[in-house]
């Protein structure tokens, strides 16, 4: 079985020789810029570890890898247009380094240049990867949609909530597992649990990336503190907070959300004061617990050695102990 770091350091040397000298520099510039700026890799590595379970054979699994990751990237892109985000992994994000036009171009061009790569895989089952990823790629944008939604609604339910953020986050965790599984040459069943132990993973990762916004710090997080609260997200933290406060507290929240002229270190500080009064973060932390048991459970299942998963399972307990 491959080690995390051996298949971080394919993926990067990959990816670093895959840059793109195409002219206008000016449209692949941004690209390379993006896609050299940090990062766990971890989707990419989730496709490599899927095939690994199978197979000994994780070359043939590397083109799908890239493929999701340029696409993870070009999300990205269109992303901190929409969300106004002036950082990205610690670096100015791609529209403020150029901007919105440029960012645009760039990202439609990674869109394309996924697929470039996911034709390159060699499998069978090939019809069977381009259905995953196509699906895959449109909730991915029904999940940002119902983002853009939710920041003009007073009224998001929990419920709401997470199915969002399972379509915006946690199914191309779930895809990049189930199709590294299928290249590997997984049996349906163990592709589908697998997949569905990345959904679980995606929700919990999601979760503790809320709460790093309120609760983390900019060095560790790669992006600014309480930047959901400046932009009236609204998080599980958000959610639950309105669901369990008082009256007077609930109008204190609604007084920040709508006063735009409310300073955003004010903003922030009285939001997490509520928070903190509700205990919101230990609601969030059990949650994600849930999710993860959940996860582990489907990943137990999984038709190989438990040998074998043990890097997949430091890789996702990984994603949950971040730094706060």
């Amino acid at each position: 079985m491959h080690k995390i770091k051996d298949l971080q350091e394919i993926i990067n040397k990959e990816i670093e020789s895959k840059k793109m000298g195409r002219e206008p520099f000016s449209l692949y510039e941004p690209i390379n810029y993006s896609l050299s700026n940090g990062g766990k890799r971890i989707r990419p590595l989730l496709t490599l570890l899927a095939c690994n379970l199978f197979s000994e054979k994780i070359d043939q699994a590397i083109d799908a890898a890239l493929a999701i990751e340029i696409f993870h990237n070009f999300t990205l892109l269109h992303d901190d247009i929409m969300d106004k985000a002036d950082i990205r992994r610690g670096k100015p994000t791609v529209h403020k380094k150029w901007n919105e036009n440029t960012a645009i171009l760039s990202g439609d061009a990674m869109f394309i240049k996924s697929y470039d790569f996911l034709l390159e895989t060699k499998t069978e089952k090939f019809k069977e990867i381009l259905q995953v990823f196509n699906n895959t790629a449109l909730e991915v944008c029904e999940g940002q949609q119902y983002d853009m939604e939710f920041e003009n609604r007073n009224d998001v339910s929990e419920n709401e909530y997470l199915r969002m953020i399972e379509l915006k986050t946690s199914v191309l965790l779930a895809a990049a597992l189930k199709i590294g599984a299928i290249i590997g040459g997984a049996e349906n069943a163990d592709a589908d649990l697998l997949y569905d132990f990345g959904r679980n993973i995606g929700l919990a990762f999601q979760l503790q990336d809320d709460m790093l916004d309120v609760y983390g710090s900019k060095n560790t997080f790669g992006k600014e503190i309480g930047g959901d609260i400046v932009a009236n997200k609204k998080t599980f933290l958000l959610i639950k907070a309105k669901q369990l406060s008082s009256i007077e507290d609930k109008r204190h929240i609604d007084s920040y959300l709508m006063d735009k002229k409310t300073p955003k270190e004010e903003k922030i500080k009285g939001i997490t004061g509520i928070y903190n009064k509700l205990e919101i973060k230990k609601i969030a932390e059990d949650l994600i617990s849930e999710y993860h048991f959940i996860a582990m459970e489907k990943l137990n299942k999984v038709n190989v050695s438990e040998e074998k998963k043990t890097e997949l399972i430091q890789l996702s307990e990984s994603l949950l102990k971040r730094n706060k």
